[in-house]
């Protein structure tokens, strides 16, 4: 399959939008990019993109309209109501929206989407910045087969796996579960770091001795450089991890599923925010837990 003839209309160019649009346009892709931000349509189109005036102008004329945007009531607003994007495309046109959202507000826009005759496709995707860059995304994608079909060649040119769960909402829980499990790992591993220079342990050897025991997951290894430096740059900000540790608690609240866990994990990335380091990653909730304990920084 080919992006060859596809005329892509791509919402939202910004940390992970950005690479992953330029990526459509070096796979060949037409591709037309709007953005609020003046400075990430003007990144695109160096790249190689047209630069769309609108919303709702850049949807009239593509066969797929791609959204990467940051919650809930941004999705909402670019998608509902007469002046929202599901208006002004046609029937048979397909809008994949890759952002992480709730199950709720996704299946409004379903909703809305089935009603005018516009597949829906669901399609959040796993992996940092820098992932999104090389084009090694794993996107998770579910809504109607054949508009899922179609949107094969982009998933193709912006990741290295690409995985079909289901016809409705799939995509939204498999996201939440994969970022329960990342935070979650990460508020431990902040907690045991803090424990072992406690305790009295080199910082650099105790990496070295949990990045080849049994808790070396694929998340603590990637990990392992970033922290044996002390670099918290964020590949995915402590901000970004509690917007979605409350997509999961609501997620939670909503099928009656208790998730005590998480609800710790939420509270320890909120307390890192409040110590002043909401933009750096979410591991450096290991320097909310140090100066908690009385440690100095290293």
């Amino acid at each position: 399959m080919s992006l060859n003839g596809l005329s892509i209309g791509w919402i939202g160019a910004g940390k992970m939008g950005g690479p992953m649009s330029r990526n459509l346009i070096a796979a060949g892709g037409n591709v037309t990019v709007y953005d609020p931000v003046g400075a990430n349509v003007e990144a695109a189109v160096a790249a190689g993109a047209r630069a769309g005036t609108s919303n709702q102008a850049l949807a009239e004329k593509a066969d797929i309209v791609v959204s990467m945007i940051p919650n809930d009531a941004v999705l909402r607003a670019i998608a509902l109501g007469d002046h929202g994007i599901l208006a002004a495309m046609g029937p048979g046109t397909t809008y994949l929206d890759m952002s992480t959202v709730s199950p709720q507000a996704s299946a409004e826009i379903s909703e809305e989407a089935v009603a005018r005759g516009i597949g829906y496709v669901r399609a959040p995707v796993s992996g940092s910045t820098a992932l999104a860059e090389a084009a090694t995304l794993t996107i998770m994608a579910s809504g109607p087969k054949a508009a899922f079909k179609q949107c094969v060649p982009l998933f193709e040119a912006l990741g290295a796996q690409n995985f079909y769960l289901g016809d409705s909402e799939q995509a939204r829980y498999l996201k939440l579960v994969v970022n329960l499990l990342v935070g979650t790992t990460g508020a431990v591993l902040a907690e045991a770091l803090t424990l072992g220079r406690k305790g009295g342990l080199d910082w650099q050897q105790m990496l070295d001795v949990i990045g080849v025991s049994a808790a070396a997951s694929p998340y603590v290894q990637y990990n392992l450089a970033p922290l044996k430096e002390r670099n918290f740059s964020a590949l995915f900000t402590t901000e970004q991890m509690v917007k979605d540790s409350r997509l999961i608690r609501d997620a939670g609240e909503a099928t009656g599923v208790p998730l005590a866990i998480g609800q710790a994990m939420l509270q320890m990335f909120e307390d890192t925010i409040e110590a002043g380091y909401g933009e750096e990653n979410l591991t450096a909730a290991i320097k909310m837990l140090e100066s908690k304990s009385g440690l100095e920084e290293l």
